[in-house]
């Protein structure tokens, strides 16, 4: 699935590839997005990526915490652990 942030980072390839420069690059993108473009330091950050000979546009790994999936089977088994925290308190 491309999301519009994905989105635009293959449009700052494609731009790159087109020697625009990175305001340029900047511009465009936020006449074509408006308030939802990228920040301006997104842009050069990727910019400079792919002129270094970046070819992904996905993101990096990021450290941290993983990303958490909800099933319907942890929903029942956080509201059935609520319903029983609140008998046990009364």
């Amino acid at each position: 699935m491309c999301d519009e942030k994905h989105e635009q980072r293959i449009n700052v390839k494609f731009l790159v590839k087109l020697k625009k420069t990175p305001t340029e690059c900047y511009k465009l993108l936020k006449e074509a997005y408006g308030e939802n473009s990228l920040s301006r330091a997104r842009v050069f950050e990727w910019y400079k990526r792919f002129s270094e000979g970046r070819e992904s546009t996905e993101d990096d790994q990021r450290p941290g915490r993983p990303v958490s999936v909800s099933t319907p089977q942890t929903v029942t088994k956080i509201n059935e652990m609520t319903e029983w925290f609140q008998r046990v308190k009364l």
